[in-house]
């Protein structure tokens, strides 16, 4: 074919669809009628992994989307990056006579196929690589290879295209896909009313109205179980944010070596297993706000990351991505002291400065007894609805005075708990609300349990373990001697129990 006609033929076929496999099915069902030809593929190089990426292919069965790796290994990866691998375009008739022959065929299961390399890039940047292959060995020559290099742009710019296309689509979906998760989550079991706003949470409803607007950093102090996380919903709904993302993270319940990732995201292949980037929790709260629940149960570190985030509003993902700007008001809260803890070194004091701008104390439920009837009632309504059961018990007198008597240690939690496991007792028929019965203040004359002879905290534990591996290292954290090698864990970690446990650091302490 006149090479004018078929360039002319080919490149409009290659144009013809922004979905790459489209385009490549189609190009392909013409290159095939002038050049042997059983299946073409698109891939790409990723550097930060060693790898070759496929994202499409196309055969006599039509074009198709793919996500395969294959690894290199250091040679073929050291010449790929020189430029000495492949310039223009490599004909491989008999694989096994060549390295890179030996390892492509074999993973896309085209043994005793012959294949033709095609480079793409557009003003010297790599873009990926078009592969043809021919069911047989020797059957390509220069000639194949000449005509299926006249269609090195059109192809460059038709896959960058149908690439960016692909991502932008993706992303949309993101985006949808959050969407109704973030809306799902706002108005969760955390709950949007907040019960005792005109009485006992009344000082607290102010601040939130004074804070509400603007985009400063809050801290929330509260016990455990007072509603810490429904004061934050309440900011974030009476904020110009309403209808943004609102994220909310439990600092203490990521483990550690996923806090980078959760956090900030990562780039794919920065450590084994990440096969595709990943936006983190601050990056889907982009022009929202985010919700650190526990905030002290960050270890040092990870403090560190997250004062620069509040200074600066930009992150960075792990594997190397440039500072990603970001537009995000960040509520923390906890129920630990934090005060205390930055006397002791656990909390950095500059990210204590900069979250304290404005704390909002929650009163626990003890100091606001009156707010006690309308939280009953509320829950009853709740769990009632969750389980199905209609009419709504109601409360005796007797059993409401009992409840307002109590101290409820655990607080809102506690006592919602406690209306739970008498709904669960108590489906059918009328309920004989029994609110303490299994609380030792209830006045049950349960006797509290007793600690065998020789059983100790798992703090202590822990504290003694530790310890004993400091004395057999002299104090040494890290290193091949030192205390982390001897209990099989990070430095790192290593260091952050030692601080929860209060366990002096030095050679001079062992």
């Amino acid at each position: 074919m006149d090479d004018n006609l078929f360039f002319k033929k080919a490149t409009l076929l290659i144009c013809s669809s922004l979905d790459v496999e489209v385009s490549l099915f189609r190009s392909f069902q013409f290159i095939r009628s002038v050049i042997p030809a059983d299946a073409i593929y698109l891939n790409i190089y990723e550097p930060r992994i060693g790898a070759l990426r496929y994202v499409a292919m196309a055969d006599e069965d039509g074009g198709r989307k793919v996500d395969r790796i294959i690894k290199l290994p250091n040679s073929l990866i050291d010449a790929i990056e020189s430029g000495g691998r492949m310039q223009n375009y490599t004909i491989i008739n008999r694989p096994e006579d060549d390295p890179m022959g030996r390892i492509i065929p074999d993973r896309l299961d085209l043994l005793d196929h012959s294949f033709i390399a095609l480079r793409l890039f557009i003003e010297q940047q790599r873009l990926g690589v078009i592969d043809l292959f021919a069911r047989g060995l020797n059957r390509y020559n220069d000639e194949h290879a000449r005509q299926l290099a006249q269609l090195r742009e059109p192809f460059a710019i038709a896959m960058a295209n149908a690439l960016k296309h692909q991502e932008l689509i993706e992303l949309k979906e993101n985006l949808i896909s959050d969407n109704r998760y973030l809306n799902s989550q706002l108005f969760s079991q955390s709950g949007d009313q907040v019960v005792g706003a005109d009485s006992g949470l009344a000082e607290v409803m102010e601040k939130v109205r004074q804070i509400a607007d603007l985009n400063n950093t809050v801290l929330i102090l509260g016990e455990t179980g007072t509603g810490k996380e429904v004061i934050a919903n309440a900011i974030h709904r009476l904020s110009r944010r309403r209808h943004e993302p609102f994220i909310k993270v439990n600092c203490g319940a990521i483990p550690e070596n996923l806090i980078d990732s959760e956090l900030f995201g990562h780039e794919r292949g920065a450590f084994t297993g990440a096969v595709s980037q990943k936006r983190g929790r601050f990056e889907r709260a982009d022009k929202g706000t985010i919700f650190l629940d526990e905030i002290g149960e960050l270890p040092p570190w990870a403090q560190v990351r997250l004062l620069r985030v509040l200074q600066t509003q930009e992150i960075e993902r792990v594997g190397g991505s440039p500072p990603i700007k970001l537009n995000v008001r960040v509520i923390a809260a906890t129920h630990r002291d934090l005060q205390q803890m930055v006397r002791q070194g656990q909390f950095r004091e500059d990210l204590w400065f900069r979250i304290n701008m404005f704390p909002i104390r929650i009163p626990p439920l003890r100091e606001r007894t009156g707010d006690i009837p309308g939280l009953i009632g509320h829950i009853l309504e709740k769990k009632s609805r969750e389980f199905g059961i209609n009419p709504v018990p109601r409360i005796s007198g007797e059993e409401l005075a009992l409840a307002m008597r109590h101290s409820w240690p655990g607080n809102v939690r506690e006592l919602e708990n406690s209306i739970e496991r008498s709904l669960i007792l108590h489906r059918q028929g009328s309920l004989d609300f029994h609110i303490l019965q299994d609380s030792p203040e209830g006045g049950t004359g349960s006797v509290p349990l007793q600690a065998p002879p020789g059983i100790i905290t798992l703090d202590d534990a822990l504290r003694q373990h530790i310890t004993a591996a400091l004395k057999a290292s002299n104090g040494r954290i890290s290193g091949p001697s030192g205390a982390a090698a001897l209990l099989d864990i990070h430095p790192n970690t290593l260091r952050n129990r030692m601080q929860k446990l209060n366990i002096p650091f030095g050679r001079k302490a062992f």
